[in-house]
This record gives C-alpha cells, structure tokens and sequence, in this order.
C-alpha cells in the first residue's frame, strides 16, 4: 500500500470518526434525557446510539491501524498505547490515545454491563463525555489539516452539536424519569419538552 493511500486513510478514517463520536454523544444525551416524541420513539434513539457508536469504533480502528503502520508518522504500537509516547506531535496524539483508553473502557465494559451492574457502567460512562473534548483536541493539535476551512467547518459543527445538545440537556433540567414516572401512572406517554 502506498505511504500516500495510507496518509489519507488516516486523515479519513479520522475525520468520519470525529464526526460518528460527535453524533453519539449527542444521542446519548438525547438517550440520557429520555426524549421521544410520537414520530420519534426511545428505542430509535437508543439504537441509532448504539449502532453509530459501533460504527464509529469501526473507523476509530481503522484510523489508528493505518497511523500505527504509515511511515510518515511513525507512530508504532507503544505510540498509539502510551500517551505522549509518540515522536509525531507528542502532545496532541497523547490527547488521542488517552481518549482512546476512554473508549477502550467504555467498550469493554458495555460488553460485561450486566456482570459489573447498571450504577459501575454509567459512571464508567461517563468518560465519553471526557473522551470527545480529547478527540477533537486530538485532531486539532496533530492532524495535518487542522487549520484547512473545511476541517474548521467540521470542527466547528462538531462543537456546535455537542454544545447546542448539552444547552437543551441543561434547559431540560436532567433526565425525565420524574416525569416518566407521572406519565406512567397517567397511562401517557412524555414527549419533548417544549
């Protein structure tokens, strides 16, 4: 395989990642708040969730394989497992590996979910909220086409969803189990919040 093929696998595979991961972490608030609507059911939400998260590991995979054996960066196994291992931007691939050790934990351990209980997953969870700010920090400081305007497009658009859902998740004053539980015994169904 070319060095060149490589290079843009690498930038490819790294950018669709980017954007997968900005989609699920707003699904997942989405999820968290329990939001659905009569054209919208919860279970979409939660599977699309799920789907682009696998989806997004798919090309998060294929991102790092193709830095590991592209020449031009060097980078090698230690590199991509250590953070701050790498002679290539060491800081700003540091910031990758360590959102990939998050996401690392958040995979295995929704893989054994039901061995470890609902409370130790959530909070082990909650290191995607940590992981995303750190992957987009990643390909900031060391992707090569961090400065192009149509990377600053997507990098603003990410940062755009991410923002623009944690405002709704903050105006909709956390999860609506409270209201899930008034509508419940109502024989009802919650929907969005207006």
């Amino acid at each position: 395989m070319s060095d060149q093929i490589l290079w843009f696998a690498t930038r490819g595979a790294g950018v669709v990642s980017l954007l997968l991961f900005t989609a699920v972490v707003g699904l997942g608030i989405l999820t968290v708040t329990r939001w659905q609507s009569s054209a919208w059911p919860r279970f979409l939400t939660v599977g699309l969730h799920r789907n682009l998260a696998l989806l997004s590991v798919v090309f998060l995979v294929a991102h790092v394989v193709t830095a590991i054996v592209d020449p031009f960066t060097a980078l090698g196994v230690v590199a991509a497992a250590i953070p701050f291992a790498s002679s290539y931007r060491p800081f700003g691939v540091g910031l990758g590996v360590i959102s990939l050790d998050l996401l690392l934990a958040i995979i295995v351990t929704s893989l054994v979910r039901e061995r470890i209980g609902q409370r130790a997953w959530r909070a082990i969870h909650w290191a995607a909220y940590a992981s995303w700010p750190l992957a987009l920090s990643h390909g900031l400081l060391s992707g090569s086409d961090a400065a192009a305007p149509w990377m600053i497009v997507v990098d603003v658009a990410c940062i755009a969803l991410v923002t623009g859902a944690l405002a709704w998740r903050i105006r909709a004053g956390g999860s609506h189990r409270s209201q899930l539980a008034l509508v419940a015994g109502a024989g009802g169904r919650p929907g969005p919040q207006g």
